[in-house]
């Protein structure tokens, strides 16, 4: 049953997208999130539904949609850039099979982050867009909190829609990707238009951000923790009472306290004592091996590079008897241990020029989010009034992005580019708006020219 209301879902976007090629570049967005092929048994699970889809997006915008405002801007450049660089690098990489493996998919997600800005030339697809993001994520989202909220989950064991460890069903991934939507949850049931801004639309945005606070509790995600301390550090400059919001906070931290699992409050301590878990140790150890590793190879040695490391590290742990504290010290060896941080990821396989690409691709979209958020903030007028924060709610995800990112590695996440092709659609769409009323404006403040002055014998 479940099989043929997914291909039915599917195949009404693929009907609709015949009269309105902009719903298939929805559809792509939905099923790159959720992938209900993988959910699916039988029908979706038996054909390419996402190349289909893909070339779908493509080619109804090229035959069918109207390209009248789409703007091609700098950090689309640089992701062609970047997308170049890691084709050149995966042709040379240290182990070609599995470069070739991930870059089958990464291009993808690439070429689509640079072509979605391109579709998005009204405020309605601006919104659609993140409409359709933030639905396809809480389909994932909503199951998996409902689960927490009755007792289930753990490190590795929260059973999301599918047993996939890829994607948005990771859980680390997962955690970091729930909190950075909530500030665009927000946005969407304060101005969204799509749906009537009534108590409903704000009942479902309430418990969807509640759902999302619980993701890093089911996951045990130490990732999503420091995301959820980083939202609440941005909350406070939206905030007038600044004091009374960290007051609230801050107690009602304290009263989830009780109700946490044991094995969740274990798990966070790990992130002051490093040392005391593990997968911490091997963190930092692949850090290392990186750093040392991008000195000999300053270009990157292309996809999945760390595949070559062979790292040692040294585990704590305190056992006690009685008054009696022992400190057991352990060394561990082990090889072709992931980077678990999006930075390292970029360095090793990218080298210094992917890198740099890359985090320029990011501050430039933080400084354009807050370029366009100052702009726009005093303006009142009708249809204003939504410029402003949306800039903020996606400067917010980005940089939530940023700092969970530095604990997984998420560099190329599709989602994350999705998010970044509709920053870089909000930008040159305000552009354009901007651009048409600058002339208005300039004529308004023009002045008047002084009458000439009479000639003498008119004064006679």
């Amino acid at each position: 049953m479940v099989d043929l209301a997914l291909t039915a879902f599917v195949l009404g976007l693929l009907g609709l997208g015949l009269r309105r090629p902009f719903i298939w570049v929805m559809a792509y967005l939905y099923i790159d999130i959720v992938a209900p092929q993988k959910i699916s048994w039988f029908l979706l699970s038996s054909v390419p539904v996402s190349l289909i889809v893909f070339l779908a997006a493509f080619g109804g915008w090229i035959a069918a949609d109207s390209k009248e405002g789409s703007r091609f801007t700098l950090r689309q450049g640089l992701i062609v850039l970047l997308m170049a660089y890691c084709g050149y690098t995966t042709l040379g990489a240290d182990f070609p099979i599995d470069a070739a493996n991930k870059w089958s998919w990464v291009w993808k997600a690439l070429l689509f982050a640079i072509f979605l800005p391109l579709t998005l030339r009204t405020r309605l697809r601006i919104e659609a867009t993140a409409l359709v993001m933030v639905l396809s994520a809480a389909t994932i989202i909503i199951p998996a909190g409902i689960k927490t909220s009755l007792g289930g989950g753990g490190y590795g064991s929260l059973h999301l829609l599918v047993n996939d460890n890829t994607g948005l069903y990771e859980g680390s991934i997962l955690s970091c990707v729930a909190i950075a939507i909530i500030p665009l949850i927000v946005w969407l049931a304060k101005h969204g238009t799509v749906f009537p801004g009534d108590w409903r639309a704000r009942v479902f945005a309430f418990a969807l951000g509640f759902a999302c606070l619980l993701i890093p509790i089911g996951t045990q995600a130490r990732t999503g923790l420091v995301c959820i301390a980083v939202l609440v550090m941005l909350s406070l400059r939206n905030v007038k009472r600044r004091f009374l919001y960290v007051s609230l906070i801050g107690a009602v931290g304290l009263l989830a306290i009780p109700f946490l699992p044991q094995s969740f409050t274990e798990r966070m301590e790990t992130i002051e004592n490093h040392q005391a878990d593990e997968s911490a140790s091997t963190r930092i150890a692949v850090w290392k091996w990186t750093w040392e590793y991008v000195q000999d190879h300053p270009l990157g040695g292309g996809f999945d590079a760390y595949r070559g490391n062979e790292i040692r590290y040294q585990t704590r742990e305190k056992e006690s008897s009685g008054s009696t504290v022992a400190i057991e010290s352990e060394t561990v060896v082990d090889a072709a241990r992931a980077y678990h941080s999006s930075y390292f990821e970029m360095l090793g396989e990218q080298g210094w020029p992917g890198f740099i690409l890359w985090s320029w691709l990011q501050l430039l979209g933080l400084w354009q989010m807050e370029r366009l958020r100052r702009r726009w903030r005093n303006r009142t007028g009708e249809g204003e009034r939504w410029q402003a924060p949306l800039a903020s709610a996606l400067q917010n995800a980005q940089a939530i992005y940023l700092v969970g990112s530095l604990f997984v590695g998420i560099a190329y996440q599709p989602f994350v580019l999705m998010l970044i092709g509709l920053q870089c659609g909000l930008w040159g769409y305000l552009q354009r708006v901007e651009a048409r009323r600058e002339p208005v404006r300039s004529i308004r403040k023009r002045p008047r020219p002084l009458a000439p002055a009479p000639a003498p014998d008119a004064l006679a």
